[in-house]
């Protein structure tokens, strides 16, 4: 048999489960006896990729930050695939926190991965391809090998595996 197996390296995030997790995270800071007053505002811009919190203070900011990441493991979404800036000030003395939604594995990524499988010493090949990281082999314990190799690596990106072939 000297047909080859493949899977797909990506980093994917569903962007209506982003927006429930959003929608939640909302409906709870409303709620919640301590933030009340905070007067919180939390926007999902999909365009641009990012979620922008806008709070009276240190501490409502990071419970609210707390809450979406809750929100957001509840709804399979990687928490990885949230990069959180520096929080910065807004007026009237208030905080403005934005949170980058990493989707798609960047060429630096991409390169870490393809370098980290072929220091492996596998019989695989990995190559770049726009967004994601093709890897074959003739052997599909070699390609378990890999995902196994990569699970372990602790990324600071969250990927996920598709398109087995």
């Amino acid at each position: 048999m000297a047909s080859n197996h493949s899977f797909d390296i990506v980093s994917e995030i569903d962007f209506q489960e982003v927006d429930n997790a959003v929608n939640q995270t909302i409906k709870e800071v409303s709620q919640r006896y301590d933030l009340k007053d905070s007067h919180t505002t939390i926007e999902l811009n999909k365009k641009e990729k990012f979620i922008l919190i806008n709070t009276k203070d240190d501490y409502s900011n990071k419970q609210s930050i707390d809450i979406l990441q809750s929100k957001c493991i509840k709804r399979s979404i990687a928490i990885k695939a949230l990069k959180i800036e520096e929080p910065e000030p807004a007026s009237n003395g208030r905080l403005r926190q934005k949170i980058n939604l990493q989707s798609g594995i960047s060429k630096e990524n991409g390169k870490i991965l393809t370098k980290m499988i072929k220091d492996s010493k596998l019989k695989v090949n990995a190559q770049i391809q726009d967004e994601q990281v093709r890897v074959t082999a003739p052997k599909i314990d070699d390609l378990q090998a890999v995902q196994k190799l990569i699970k372990e690596a602790n990324l600071d990106f969250a990927v996920q595996y598709v398109n087995y072939k």
